[in-house]
């Protein structure tokens, strides 16, 4: 699976890219005709510790899965979207 990722207003580092690659790999086994996967990062302007924002699109036959959430770290974001996309792939491999 192709993965891309934007991050706007920072640079990530290699080892949340190593980390994004590796869960994003997985969802490979839950579902495998994903085309492609684009990945969001985004540090949200505010005062609160949950601002860092992780969102997933992957790109499959007929309508793109797409999930956003917004945690204290990168990293629990992209976990949280990791599971909520693993729930929605199952789901569409269980009505195809």
């Amino acid at each position: 699976m192709k993965i891309k990722v934007q991050s706007i207003g920072l640079t990530p580092h290699a080892p949340l890219e190593e980390y994004l690659e590796k869960k994003l790999n997985k969802l490979e086994t839950f579902y495998d005709k994903i085309h492609g996967c684009q990945v969001f990062l985004k540090v949200e302007n505010g005062g609160g510790k949950d601002n860092k924002t992780a969102e997933i699109k992957l790109e499959v036959p007929g309508d793109d899965i797409v999930v956003k959430k917004t945690s204290a770290s990168f990293e629990e974001s992209i976990d949280l979207c990791a599971d909520a996309a693993k729930k929605l792939l199952i789901k569409k491999k269980e009505l195809a």
